[in-house]
């Protein structure tokens, strides 16, 4: 997918005579650091709090030596030149591009540098049970079948080397041998149980050669051992899922979730989660991982980077994405231009109004082919126009071998002479290029079918999204914050329109508007009929959202119009230093680091807000109330370069 990944983004409002007094301090601030463009990356300025309840988690695992190079090659060609950044954004989406254009606060808007640090942005994961995940201990449940500590140090680099690339089938040796140099029954156990515990599908047994004793390690069950962890070797008494809370910065969920299998020399797949968390902020939540011991993950805080694991326990179950109750926000606005009183009656308005509930700008890419019309073409079963606009050249902000790509594309249709110039084999371009070489230029569905299931749902979510907006943009402007005859409203699961009789029983805070599908209802009133004609236009038949590849059916779906978050604070700050952290996060109360010590006049100002959102909300839709701005990477990054000539 084509996205654009933004480390700073000053929202901000275009200048009145009121604002012109703040411009040279606002000058002082580099708002934009720098600028990547790949075709993985996420756009760091929105906030999800999870997937969508109907798709699943696919964690991909990749050779080593290709995700090193991915890797290499995602970091490079960055361009750290604001204004050329804003000169290739200029096609990109603004918001109302894709239907938010309302606002339902009276407010007047201000200004503020979002995420100018991913310490600016802290998402704790609320669980089913309502509790907050936090980090706030280390310790390890300790039983008497736990290994010795001495476990983790006994294998040398060389020995751990030869046992990975046995476990991995990396070479054609059928077993390894380890020499026991100082020969005791105690020295011997614990290399039996190093090898047992740290690789996974290997056994060991003892051997005499030469007078020497040697540990010998082989496959116990073929390759399957490594898929299915050895159950002869765990307690039956101890859950067979350790859970603990995985505390991480400036790295999104799964691409932790891959860091920690590579370390443990495990498939990601035994990994579960409720809800995945952004990349650029500091998120604390629930992971779960199937019989791996509390004492070996522990291990990890010693050697990964970014990362901190605690809160371990044993349980009988693993994690399902969705079950969370939402996520808790702490978010700073740095550098903000607003009054006290604009400040109050902002925040006042967002605890006791909310916002407008839209999917947010990440839902539908940056460039300018915008996910929703990949997912009208998928609907339309128009699958030449899928390929063509996945893989077109366009203008905007990519990666240069992207770029070269597309035009190998668009001069010879041949997807090998295509990928030949992509090195970056994962991306969605690189995977329906291998699809069409395996397949055939004929067979584009199953082509298509070769990317992740979730990536492909993704293309129909963003059009259903799309839809969704542009709606409840023309209820709100047909109908304002009432709700009125004809709405819907949620008994339990079950939609039902709101009668004449009991409108005055229901506020705008119990309308939910549909996701268009084969098993929703519409509006009795004008927007019903809009639905329809929106669908018409887009030559779509919303009596018939079934398809014949069953994966690209839509159910539809019912989602609240507007969101209330719950437990909203604010306190305004001054501050000097723009690199100084103005709260402390769990890491810093674990480690002791004392509170900042802030100036009470300081030359900048910065509201720091905390409140709790729902399942499949996006924070920056709630941050957008309070500022009145547009959130996009075009409108962002066109004012920041303004402002900064």
């Amino acid at each position: 997918m084509e996205t654009v990944e933004m480390n700073s983004v000053s929202l901000k409002r275009p200048r009145s005579e009121d604002d012109v007094a703040n411009a040279d301090e606002i000058k002082r601030q580099k708002i934009l650091e720098k600028s990547k463009a790949g075709s993985d990356s996420g756009q760091s300025i929105e906030t999800v709090t999870e997937q969508p309840e109907d798709t699943k988690n696919e964690i991909i695992p990749h050779e080593e030596s290709e995700e090193q190079e991915e890797e290499e090659l995602e970091d490079s060609d960055e361009d750290g030149d604001p204004e050329s950044f804003a000169d290739m954004m200029k096609h990109g989406l603004t918001e109302s591009d894709v239907g938010i254009t309302k606002f339902v606060s009276a407010h007047k808007g201000f200004s503020g540098i979002l995420k100018e640090r991913y310490s600016d942005f802290v998402v704790h994961e609320i669980g089913k049970d309502g509790r907050v995940s936090h980090l706030d201990d280390f310790s390890v449940p300790v039983d008497d079948e736990d290994p010795s500590e001495e476990t983790f140090t006994v294998l040398s680099d060389e020995d751990k080397q030869r046992l990975e690339e046995l476990q991995l089938f990396k070479n054609k040796e059928t077993s390894v041998a380890i020499e026991v140099i100082e020969d005791t029954k105690e020295k011997r156990t614990v290399i039996h149980q190093a090898v047992k515990s740290l690789f996974p599908g290997l056994e060991t047994k003892t051997e005499d050669r030469d007078g020497k004793k040697y540990i010998i390690a082989y496959h116990a069950a073929g390759k399957k051992a490594l898929a299915n962890p050895r159950k002869h070797s765990w307690p039956k008494s101890r859950g067979s899922y350790c859970h603990f809370v995985l505390y991480k910065e400036n790295k999104d969920t799964m691409d932790a979730i891959n860091v920690l299998s590579k370390f443990l020399r495990v498939k990601p797949n035994i990994f579960s989660y409720m809800g995945t968390k952004d990349k650029r902020a500091i998120t604390v939540q629930e992971i779960a991982v199937l019989r791996i011991t509390a004492q070996r993950l522990a291990h990890l805080n010693k050697c990964l980077m970014n990362f901190k694991l605690g809160n371990f326990s044993y349980k009988n179950h693993p994690l399902k994405l969705g079950e969370l109750q939402g996520n808790h926000f702490t978010v700073v606005l740095r550098n903000i231009t607003g009054t006290d009183d604009q400040i109050e009656q902002a925040m006042h308005s967002l605890r006791e109004i909310g916002f407008i509930n839209y999917y947010g700008m990440q839902r539908f890419g940056t460039t300018a082919v915008p996910t929703y019309q990949i997912g009208r073409a998928i609907l339309q079963n128009n699958w030449n126009e899928v390929m063509d606009l996945i893989l077109k050249p366009r203008p905007g902000a990519e990666k240069g071998y992207l770029v070269k790509c597309r035009e190998e594309w668009a001069k010879t249709k041949d997807p090998a002479a295509a990928l030949k110039k992509l090195p970056v084999k994962r991306c969605v371009e690189g995977q329906l290029l291998r699809g069409l070489l395996k397949y055939g230029m004929k067979n584009i569905i199953s082509a298509f079918g070769i990317i992740p299931r979730n990536n492909r749902l993704m293309y129909i979510h963003s059009y259903q999204s799309y839809v969704w907006n542009n709606m409840v943009s023309k209820r709100i402007e047909e109908y304002g914050l009432k709700a009125v005859p004809g709405d819907l409203i949620l008994k339990g699961a079950t939609a039902v329109h709101i009668e004449e009789g009991d409108v005055d029983n229901y506020t705008i805070h119990d309308v939910v508007m549909p996701l268009p599908g084969f098993d929703v209802i519409y509006p009795k009133h004008k927007i019903g009929e809009a639905y329809k004609e929106m669908l018409v236009a887009d030559n779509l038949d919303i009596n018939n959202m079934r398809h014949k590849i069953r994966d690209y059916s839509l159910s539809g779906a019912y989602r609240k119009i507007i969101i209330r978050p719950q437990n909203v604070s604010w306190e305004v700050v001054a501050y000097d230093d723009p690199k100084i952290p103005l709260f402390t996060t769990d890491l810093d109360k674990l480690e002791g680091k004392p509170l900042p010590v802030l100036p009470t006049d300081g030359k900048f100002r910065a509201l720091k807000m905390e409140f709790s959102l729902p399942p499949s909300t996006y924070a920056t839709m709630a941050i957008r109330e309070v500022l009145k701005m547009d959130t996009s990477i075009k409108n962002q990054t066109q004012l920041n370069t303004t402002w900064l000539r």
